[in-house]
């Protein structure tokens, strides 16, 4: 089945005056967003076709999505999936695994250490362990709060895509100069700004620091959606732009509402989608055309995380917390 949607001018420059999001996979679609078992589906997509895949699997915690297992048997279901990502994946693309931590009986597993074997014994090569750090959710009693995951960033090969210039941060300090030799009393930097390092934080104050400062989708973000572990369009974006050229194809193995496919859309980028639940590739279809129309509310790239001015009722110290017999 193949649905048309009408496209806003913001739109245009990839998919003209309309663009279609089809179920099943065909070289010449712009999206694709199927109904299927991941490794099912991924079999069937061709060798070296991908320059990005990108995804958040399931982190075997028992969400709704999910069964729990082991951690052993958890890996194991993951491996054939990733010998099929890096059988689609072009030579010089890239694979982003963003993951969290497996726990169980209040032990910490995290994921990405247990992945990078899995990867590395595939061929792949290890560019960055990004940090991607948030300020809500958790609240824990007998560990510190999380309050971080991470990002894998693998590639195929040693020639592989990396668009420095559009991820470009403001240089702290733009003035200054060489002290010494021909270039002595020029500009030192790069007019478009400096490498934003490793692991980025994404407003421009915090991309000062190794880390990526990114809200995650809690429930007064305006990417909100009943997915219960939803990934910001805005994290995706960062490594669409760094990571692949206009035109280029992108695969989310698991899709969820959408968030990578909206990001591959947003910079003329085309994406396919694989998701198991039905009722996520609805509301990923209801996004994507509400992006065509202009009314899909994301995140903007790079906008301030949030801070508290202390004139908020919510930022203010309870008085209750003063008086002695509330204190402990």
């Amino acid at each position: 089945m193949i649905r048309e949607y009408k496209t806003n001018s913001r739109m245009k420059s990839l998919f003209g005056g309309s663009f279609e999001i089809s179920d099943k996979f065909t070289p010449e679609a712009n999206l694709v967003m199927a109904c299927d078992d991941a490794l099912t589906f991924a079999r069937s997509l061709p060798k070296d076709f991908f320059s990005l895949i990108i995804t958040s699997p399931p982190y075997n915690i028992g969400k709704e999505y999910e069964h729990k297992s082991t951690l052993k048997e958890y890996l194991a279901q993951q491996e054939p999936l990733i010998g099929e990502l890096v059988r689609c994946l072009k030579h010089d693309g890239s694979i982003c695994w963003q993951v969290g931590n497996y726990v169980e009986n209040g032990e910490v597993f995290p994921l990405d250490i247990h992945f990078y074997d899995l990867f590395k014994s595939k061929g792949l090569h290890l560019r960055n362990r990004i940090i991607w750090h948030f300020e809500h959710g958790l609240h824990c009693s007998l560990r510190f709060s999380g309050r971080y995951e991470t990002i894998l960033w693998f590639t195929k090969s040693d020639n592989y895509i990396f668009n420095l210039d559009p991820v470009r941060i403001p240089s702290k300090y733009p003035g200054k100069c060489h002290f010494k030799g021909n270039k002595k009393g020029l500009p030192s930097g790069n007019p478009l700004g400096k490498n934003p390092s490793d692991v980025w934080k994404i407003v421009a104050e915090d991309w000062e620091r190794l880390i990526w400062d990114i809200p995650n989708v809690k429930a007064n973000h305006p990417e909100k959606t009943i997915h219960p572990c939803q990934f910001p369009v805005e994290l995706v974006e960062r490594c669409v732009l760094a990571l692949t050229n206009e035109n280029d194809w992108i695969y989310d193995p698991y899709a969820g509402v959408g968030s990578t496919l909206i990001a591959a859309a947003k910079r003329n980028r085309r994406a396919v989608g694989c998701d198991r639940e039905e009722k996520y590739l609805d509301i990923c279809r209801n996004r994507l055309q509400m992006l065509a129309e202009g009314t899909l509310r994301t995140r903007p790239l790079g906008k301030p995380v949030f801070k508290p001015t202390g004139r908020e009722k919510v930022s203010r110290r309870p008085a209750t917390w003063d008086k002695e017999e509330t204190l402990l």
